[in-house]
């Protein structure tokens, strides 16, 4: 993908000093055992069902005596099975029942069994995975909802450039299928592997999505202005969706023509069908101007912590 010259950004800002993440991680892993294939629960089958349906046992430190049963759906092969019970999605999801403050960590609740429904592949690595976990209030004996749509850690940039006496955000127009709309939104991405290098990330999808190169040391985390509690991130979707979000800030000046350049260009990586037009659009109107999410969790953080001057000096 062409970039644009660096020249845009021709004043190079200084060295920031991040706030820490103080990220709790925990040294117990679930017990996996070997997944095998028994007895379905019910007791009529059609004859276009098959006979047999893979399991896999766990157990968790936090509820050590009591096997969770990994199942998997109907028509899920042995392979996408694998995947699934194997992937980091899941691994992770299973540590955070566990961490402080997660659902099992109290004792308050058990995790009984997982029911894997699907298996999005994105070549040799899994994009999305849906799954179903029965977790018991001890106290009701109830299930709480438990409808699981994983999808991992991402990130999201807002840029701002300054230009004549007017602060520009950058944003991208893309086709957004589940909205059935065109959405108005921060340049974004998932993270491609297991590392969680969020900046270096940021700094690719802006690239992808916009054109533009961003110096790794001019990036300010804005989700580390957090409280520890929350694990710096924010999650846009916690009712049925374990994405969780690192925002960043990204501030530049640079030449009016830059801004016309930008306005309506064509973006993205086109053999993966991203349609993305690049859209400039007035700082002080971005909260009114979209439905976007990580846009306006960004400005919420990027105002407050403004207003209680966190941020680093520009250079």
């Amino acid at each position: 993908m062409a970039r644009l010259p660096k020249s845009p950004f021709p004043l190079p800002m200084s060295a920031l000093a991040f706030p820490k993440r103080l990220v709790a991680s925990s040294s117990r892993t679930p017990l996996l055992h070997r997944h095998t294939r028994t007895k379905p629960f019910c007791g009529k089958m059609s004859a276009a069902t098959s006979s047999t349906s893979l399991t896999h046992s766990i157990s968790l430190p936090n509820q050590l005596g009591q096997p969770v049963q990994i199942v998997a759906a109907p028509g899920l092969s042995d392979s996408e099975f694998r995947s699934g019970i194997e992937s980091s999605l899941f691994k992770q999801w299973l540590k955070n029942l566990e961490s402080e403050g997660g659902i099992l960590a109290n004792g308050d609740m058990t995790l009984t069994q997982v029911l894997i429904q699907g298996v999005d592949m994105f070549g040799k690595r899994i994009g999305f995975l849906k799954f179903k976990a029965d977790i018991i209030d001890k106290v009701t004996g109830k299930k709480v909802p438990g409808i699981v749509f994983a999808r991992g850690p991402a990130v999201a940039v807002l840029i701002l450039l300054e230009s004549e006496g007017v602060t520009y955000a950058v944003l991208t127009e893309q086709v957004r299928v589940p909205t059935g709309r065109l959405v108005l939104e921060l340049p974004a991405g998932m993270l491609d592997d297991d590392k969680g290098d969020f900046v270096g990330t940021a700094v690719r999808e802006v690239e992808e999505e916009i054109g533009i190169h961003l110096n790794l040391e001019d990036m300010v985390d804005l989700t580390a202005f957090l409280e520890p509690s929350t694990g710096f991130k924010v999650f846009p979707s916690p009712g049925g969706c374990d994405e969780e979000i690192g925002l960043f800030l990204y501030r530049g000046h640079v030449d009016k023509n830059i801004i016309t350049q930008l306005q309506g260009k064509e973006t993205g990586l086109r053999e993966n069908g991203e349609l993305i037009k690049v859209r400039i659009v007035p700082y002080e109107k971005l909260w009114r101007m979209t439905p976007d999410a990580k846009t306006l969790m960004a400005v919420a953080i990027y105002e407050m912590a403004k207003k209680e001057g966190l941020l680093p000096q520009k250079s």
